[in-house]
């Protein structure tokens, strides 16, 4: 399951949040070939952030997933977050820092029961 958790210095109200968290779980989904209906996206606003020597808006992303994730991966992957978040969020390209966590399997000590349902 994908995973992405958001995290920006700027108030977002709900229906920002609301296409946000849409658009990134459609794109990250697109991108890794992974089905949208295993996606996960945390977006935390108005969180205190001192980013590259300024309070100015910015965002920190960590993205974790079980395979589907390398160099070239996340550098598609980079470019179309950032995208969205100067889009929706008019944080420039140098005040988003992401980290990518390739999970292998056997690390996996929970379950999720959203597949297992499936």
């Amino acid at each position: 399951m994908p995973t992405l958790i958001l995290t920006t210095n700027l108030d977002v109200d709900g229906v920002v949040a609301s296409k946000i968290l849409k658009d990134i779980s459609h794109e990250v989904s697109r991108i890794t070939g992974k089905p949208e209906s295993y996606m996960m996206v945390l977006l935390n606003g108005a969180v205190p952030m001192y980013f590259g020597g300024s309070e100015e808006p910015a965002a920190y992303g960590k993205l974790v997933s079980v395979g589907g994730l390398g160099d070239e991966m996340n550098k598609r992957l980079s470019a179309a977050l950032t995208e969205i978040l100067e889009l929706e969020l008019s944080i420039p390209a140098e005040r988003f820092y992401i980290t990518f966590d390739h999970q292998k399997v056997q690390s996996q000590a929970a379950v999720c029961l959203h597949a297992l349902h499936q």
